[in-house]
């Protein structure tokens, strides 16, 4: 059954349209960047959406070559996104696999954040990992940045919700300023999501390895209206197909798997 599963996943990928190999010249973004050329030849191709994207066509945004989205659910203790529950249908209806993210704020407590995305989030057995998304919330009326202790207690209470929740080992996502604030030498058994628009994430991260690769916040893309923020998984197909089957980034099946927090690929 599972390699019955894998063949069907191989031949999804091949209908899903363009790869960014097959553009001419610059691939989808009113303000590329050079440093950034090395994603646009990355096989697997994904987008984060929020309310600012409007209504979204995903039949058309998964032709133009879009194998995945992340889509905004909720923020805090008591916000969710007004366009969440019908961008999670749209990309289910497309065929496109989606997750969804939660916007961490720094006001309220770990544990309400926690309940409210339990609250509002599907576990969906078909979704990607959850994401959590660390930033500072420099645009927001709440500016208590705590201390760095205090953050990660609030991180790692977050992920372990998350993740009793779906059952997925949650993903982080980040920026360079709160990962050199918070994040830079800590141990997480998530993955990472990292944001580097104008350079490879090595040259801004470090050796930290990523999954996902945030490379612009000024896409273009089918069936959407506006700007949008484009992301490339780091591997092959095959390793994409192994993340799909699994919820688990491939080089971490062998430490995550025998602790029962991978699938199968058997």
């Amino acid at each position: 059954m599972r390699s019955a599963l894998v063949v069907g996943l191989m031949l999804l990928l091949a209908a899903c349209g363009r790869s960014p190999t097959n553009y001419v010249g610059i691939p989808g973004d009113n303000d590329p960047h050079d440093g950034v050329r090395r994603a646009w030849g990355l096989p697997i191709q994904g987008l984060d959406v929020a309310r600012y994207q409007g209504r979204i066509d995903f039949g058309s945004a998964r032709a133009g070559g879009v194998h995945f989205v992340y889509i905004k659910s909720t923020e805090g203790k008591d916000y969710i996104d007004p366009n969440f529950y019908d961008n999670w249908r749209g990309a289910q209806a497309s065929g496109m696999a989606r997750g969804a993210y939660h916007f961490m704020t720094w006001c309220s407590l770990a544990s309400e954040q926690a309940a409210w995305f339990v609250r509002m989030v599907p576990n969906d057995p078909d979704a990607l990992p959850p994401v959590l998304d660390l930033e500072w919330n420099n645009h927001s009326s709440c500016k208590n940045k705590h201390n760095r202790d205090d953050i990660l207690e609030k991180v790692r209470v977050m992920l372990d919700a998350m993740e009793r929740h779906t059952g997925k080992v949650p993903i982080i996502y980040t920026d360079m300023n709160f990962y050199r604030d918070i994040l830079a030498g800590e141990h997480f058994d998530s993955s990472f999501w990292l944001r580097s628009t104008a350079a490879e994430p090595h040259m801004k991260y470090g050796d930290r390895p990523w999954l996902i690769w945030q490379w612009t916040q000024t896409g273009t893309m089918s069936g959407i209206n506006t700007e949008v923020d484009r992301n490339a998984f780091y591997g092959s197909e095959t390793e994409w197909v192994q993340f799909l089957l699994t919820g688990c980034d491939p080089r971490m099946l062998d430490r995550l798997g025998p602790q029962g927090r991978c699938g199968s690929l058997k």
